[in-house]
């Protein structure tokens, strides 16, 4: 079921998504050649708690960090851990959000660790760019396929895979609420946009084929030829006077 939030309830959703952005902030700004994506969680972890908030990532589906952290190859859902230490030219994802006064923030981006290849820029370029392109396509009276097929388009006209098995979201109550908002489509298709809706857009974008494999740990999803991938996202409301972007620092 698709909930259309009023006023207020966007209001309480700006001070959510104005917490998870501010979190993201702190925690890109940790990253650097030696600290472990453990102590990038625990950045992440205080921050949100000396916001008044809460962590809405930890516990979620037996999920054990604040952040999902992933390296170079890793898609999504990488594991905070002590002994994972980032070095010069890796790329790092982080994905993270918080919960306050009962709503939810979401939102992602992948760091430069350090000075990393032409290659490496090129993709994290791009793949935030699609972002962009996805948030301009998500205006009331259109159709969720807009969102899908402007990253589709623009990743793949450049030589990118897009995942297809993960997607964007809404975002409320619940951290994860209908409708799905997949990086692929046509446009014109889909679910109807309308004013209220409040989506996480988020492109998963791979250096080479779309295709992934999940790891043992039943968590971290990596790319399936071993080339890198990012992953950018934002928490968008479709209003009236056009997409608004709520996890903008």
């Amino acid at each position: 079921m698709i909930v259309l939030k009023t006023s207020r309830e966007l209001e309480l959703m700006r001070e959510a998504c104005k917490i998870s952005a501010e979190a993201l902030q702190v925690a890109g700004e940790a990253v650097k050649p030696g600290i472990s994506t453990w102590e990038i969680d625990k950045i992440a972890h205080d921050f949100i708690i000396k916001q008044g908030a809460e962590p809405n990532f930890l516990g979620l589906y037996g999920f054990p960090g604040t952040a999902c952290i992933s390296i170079n190859d890793e898609v999504i859902h990488g594991i905070p851990s002590k002994s994972r230490i980032l070095k010069d030219g890796d790329i790092v994802s982080i994905d993270l959000g918080a919960k306050i006064n009962g709503y939810n923030g979401d939102n992602a981006a992948t760091f430069a660790v350090g000075t990393i290849s032409a290659d490496a820029q090129r993709l994290l370029d791009t793949t935030r760019e699609s972002l962009y392109e996805g948030i301009k396509a998500a205006v009331a009276g259109g159709r969720i396929g807009d969102i899908g097929s402007a990253v589709q388009t623009y990743c793949e006209e450049r030589g990118y895979g897009v995942v297809r098995e993960y997607e964007g979201h809404g975002v409320g109550t619940k951290l994860h609420e209908d409708p799905g908002v997949p990086n692929f489509g046509t446009a014109g298709r889909g679910i109807r946009l309308l004013p209220g809706m409040t989506i996480a857009i988020e492109p998963m974008i791979n250096q080479g084929t779309y295709k992934i494999k999940q790891l043992p740990d039943g968590w971290t999803v990596k790319t399936a030829d071993g080339l890198l991938s990012a992953h950018f996202e934002h928490t968008v409301a479709i209003t009236d006077n056009g997409p608004v972007i709520l996890t903008k620092v």
